[in-house]
């Protein structure tokens, strides 16, 4: 359907196409939201800068990163120190609240709707503003969950009260031996559940999740629905971005809106049914509201 994907970017004014999402919103009888990166970062989850320097500025000093995406590539020498890191980047990225209320101000606009969200974020947000776990469906992991390297079982662990031990007892970049995750069937290293190979586990709430949005979509083909795509780049763009454009193009009730700052275009197929915003996702759910 898109072989050559001819593209258009966003058109008309900005005050225009907010108020022409704020109607499609209105009217809509549902709204399918696929969350990349984007929201997060317009949420105040920045890697670099200010914010990388107020958590990882010793970090930096001793290994030569600037910023957080670095660090967690860096070739450290032991288990110790790598966990040292990564226990600090998922308590400040994952159960750190948000320095922005984005997702809070999303979720008062479609609390109220009948709404599914498909993101390629780990971070836990959508939940931590109220969003129905039924509702979501994180195609690529969570930060807050540990899962075998090896791995023995498709089986994932909460890491929360692990890693706040790791923060508290690390020193001087290094956390106790002891403190090392291992899985608790075959005595393996534990690693993050997030997808990075063919070793990540899809577990049964994976599943579920797979299972309900696929529901979702069944139960509402030929409806009036909003494909809300907001902050999906072009890393992973079969998951969100080519879906949403294909399922708009299938169904003349539907409307594609993308909302990215910089990157707010749509296929030329489906321009008559897209509406393309290039702005900071904050901004815009604000004026929506």
């Amino acid at each position: 359907m898109f072989s050559k994907i001819s593209i258009t970017k966003y058109t008309g004014t900005y005050s225009d196409n907010i108020q022409r999402l704020r109607n499609v919103l209105n009217t809509a009888d549902a709204v399918i939201i696929g969350a990349g990166a984007g929201l997060s970062t317009s949420a105040g989850f920045i890697y670099t800068g200010e914010r990388f320097q107020k958590y990882f500025s010793d970090f930096a000093e001793r290994y030569g990163f600037s910023d957080m995406y670095s660090g967690g590539f860096y070739p450290y020498s032991t288990p110790e120190e790598h966990w040292a890191y990564w226990s600090r980047y998922i308590y400040v990225n994952r159960y750190m609240d948000a320095p922005k209320p984005v997702y809070e101000e999303l979720f008062e606009l479609v609390k109220d709707k009948d709404y599914f969200v498909i993101t390629t974020n780990v971070d836990h947000c959508f939940q931590k503003a109220g969003f129905d776990k039924k509702r979501l469906f994180y195609t690529q992991g969570d930060y807050g969950l540990f899962q075998c390297s090896e791995p023995c079982c498709q089986e994932t662990f909460d890491n929360e009260a692990i890693i706040l031990q790791m923060i508290e007892k690390q020193r001087d970049m290094r956390i106790p031996e002891k403190q090392l995750p291992i899985c608790p069937h075959c005595g393996k290293p534990m690693t993050m559940n997030l997808r990075s190979d063919n070793k990540f586990v899809e577990d049964e709430g994976w599943h579920k999740a797979s299972e309900r949005y696929s529901e979702f979509l069944r139960r509402h083909r030929n409806m009036k629905v909003l494909f809300l795509e907001l902050g999906v780049g072009y890393n992973t763009p079969v998951i969100i971005k080519y879906p949403f454009w294909q399922m708009t193009a299938q169904n003349p009730e539907a409307v594609y809106a993308c909302v990215n700052y910089g990157e707010a275009f749509c296929p030329t197929e489906i321009k008559k049914q897209s509406i393309c915003i290039d702005a900071d996702i904050g901004e815009v759910l604000k004026g929506l509201r």
